[in-house]
């Protein structure tokens, strides 16, 4: 019997491996570069909105409090008006790369703990290589991308950046599951 203590060493090689490999995805590929455009007249904007002070939090505009209000006349009104907008207000600040990188380092882990817990309640000790690779693969695939279809389903997020993040996803689980199958007992 295989225990999930027994992975630590794929787990962690697959985080570091999946780590380093975002990095250059996002540094110095270019094709998430296109996901965020920026406003025809940002120094308005920035000037009209930076004045209201908004405090760090998720926003929607226009906003109700309950499904009846969603439904009133004025509401609708609202939206047909516009903008209509969802947005994620950040504190201001620097981008603190420190804080997130070690938030995305211990999520690759914690995906890598999930395989692995897959992994031994589905594989045999002794498995093929393909064998742990394709399910851990498809773990992996799971835990790094799909997450991403609900914000184009329910935020409208473009759905070109939704499949360039389910490209880096399954990126991400060719490693894990190559990993898993390299070192599997």
């Amino acid at each position: 019997m295989i225990s999930v203590l027994d992975l630590w060493v794929p787990i962690v090689l697959s985080a570091v491996a999946v780590f380093f490999v975002s990095f250059v995805i996002h540094m110095v590929l270019t094709y998430h570069r296109s996901n965020y455009v920026g406003l025809a007249d940002e120094a308005s904007f920035r000037q009209s909105v930076g004045a209201l002070n908004i405090p760090p939090g998720d926003y929607m505009v226009p906003h109700c409090a309950n499904p009846k209000e969603m439904a009133s006349e004025a509401f609708q009104k609202k939206l047909l008006e516009g903008p209509v907008m969802s947005m994620t207000v950040l504190p201001n600040a620097a981008f603190a790369m420190g804080k997130s990188l070690g938030q995305w380092f211990v999520y690759s882990l914690l995906v890598g703990f999930f395989c692995a817990y897959v992994a031994v309640i589905a594989i045999e000790p002794g498995a093929s290589y393909l064998s742990v690779m394709r399910l851990v693969g498809v773990v992996a695939f799971l835990g790094y991308g799909f997450a991403f279809i609900q914000d184009s389903i329910w935020w409208n997020r473009k759905w070109s950046t939704t499949f360039k993040f389910l490209f880096d996803a399954l990126v991400y689980a060719l490693l894990t599951g190559g990993f898993f199958g390299w070192l599997w007992p």
